[in-house]
């Protein structure tokens, strides 16, 4: 048997023909950069996220990069993120000419350490950027008082985690903006890049509206130093068709994340560490990413028997090469960096089947026992 990370082909087939017929509208209108469906889009989006406006860009990098610029981060100011997270993060902070900061992560969710925050935080510190990864939350709580207190901005990395909740509260609604990814591989994927900004902010919401088309407003006059950046109308259409079944593929992950514990638990025990979701949070499981000894040997044994797995984040971002003149060193943050040799996420994804899981937690039975 063989059992991709991801199959997009038999969610593409449901949806083929309403897929065909919207894009034969957009094509047929000739309006092609921010029109009917960019702003549907934007509405449902930020109404998911329980905020009121949305803000539709180009791709998630640059839905950071214009969050920042929006909060008035800039050259000479820092932000507090996690090192065990995809480079966009710490790349928006870069291109938004402050510096990245950088702080450890939970062991059990890794997430960003709210207890790591404020140790950080100096007089140029201007944001922090927590990350909800692979689907759930960060600690939300304790980084907003922290926030509160210190006079900070929070920017949600929310480019994994649509559709998750915290306390009750959804994604987007925590902090002064969220990020989102519709990359195709994402829970709610495009087919090409795509990304939104959401905010309850309507002076940082128009700031991000301006940001996206060059800083012109009115057209041909610039105030400031934007670029292009727009969500177009073929990438909307499609997502807007998509965004109608996230529910019911939230739902399925998440049976699909609990057939795999299940299974594990029940074969291996506690030789796997399989991924928690905290009482208080919603899990939407964009992977189910678990923790193991000799995991590369590991992912090398599931690939000769068929079972595609990834690797996210090997080299976390504090010892990339291009973040060198930051200054730090191997060991700074000992939980990314044994995050970074344990991590392996398995195959994820809606229509992921039983018998397809069931192989592959029989082919990682075989590896142990071997």
């Amino acid at each position: 048997m063989k059992v991709p990370m991801l199959d997009l082909s038999e969610q593409y087939s449901n949806i083929k023909e309403e897929v065909l017929t919207v894009l034969d509208e957009v094509m047929s209108s000739s309006r092609f950069i921010l029109g009917e469906n960019v702003k549907k889009f934007e509405a449902d989006i930020a109404k998911l996220s329980n905020v009121e406006y949305g803000v539709g860009v180009a791709n998630g990098s640059d839905a950071l990069h214009i969050s920042l610029q929006a909060c008035g981060v800039g050259q000479g100011d820092e932000v507090i993120t996690t090192p065990f997270t995809f480079f966009a993060t710490a790349g928006a902070i870069a291109r938004a000419g402050a510096t990245p900061v950088f702080v450890d992560i939970e062991e059990d969710t890794f997430n960003i350490d709210p207890k790591a925050i404020e140790a950080a935080i100096t007089d140029k510190t201007k944001a922090i950027i927590p990350v909800h990864l692979y689907g759930q939350t960060a600690d939300m709580d304790p980084i907003r008082e922290i926030a509160a207190k210190h006079n900070l901005a929070i920017i949600e990395d929310a480019a994994q985690a649509i559709g998750a909740k915290y306390k009750g509260r959804m994604v987007g609604e925590l902090g002064d903006t969220a990020c989102y990814s519709f990359f195709p591989t994402k829970n709610l994927g495009a087919y090409g890049d795509a990304g939104m900004v959401v905010t309850n902010n309507p002076d940082i919401a128009e700031k991000m509206s301006v940001i996206r088309v060059h800083g012109s407003k009115p057209k041909y006059y610039h105030h400031v130093l934007g670029y292009n950046s727009r969500l177009d109308e073929m990438q909307a259409a499609i997502l807007n068709i998509k965004f109608k079944k996230l529910g019911t593929w939230i739902e399925q992950r998440r049976q699909a994340a609990d057939n795999y514990t299940k299974m594990i638990k029940e074969a291996l025990g506690d030789q796997i560490v399989t991924p928690i979701e905290r009482e208080e949070n919603f899990h939407v499981f964009h992977q189910y990413t678990i923790r193991v000894d000799k995991r590369d040997e590991l992912q090398q044994y599931l690939n000769e028997v068929g079972v595609q797995t990834m690797i996210y984040y090997p080299l976390p971002l504090h010892v990339q090469p291009v973040f060198k003149e930051l200054g730090y060193n191997e060991g700074d943050f000992p939980l990314s960096e044994k995050a970074a040799n344990e991590a392996i996420s398995l195959p994820m994804f809606p229509e992921i089947k039983p018998e397809q899981q069931k192989y592959v937690v029989e082919k990682i039975i075989e590896f142990f026992i071997k």
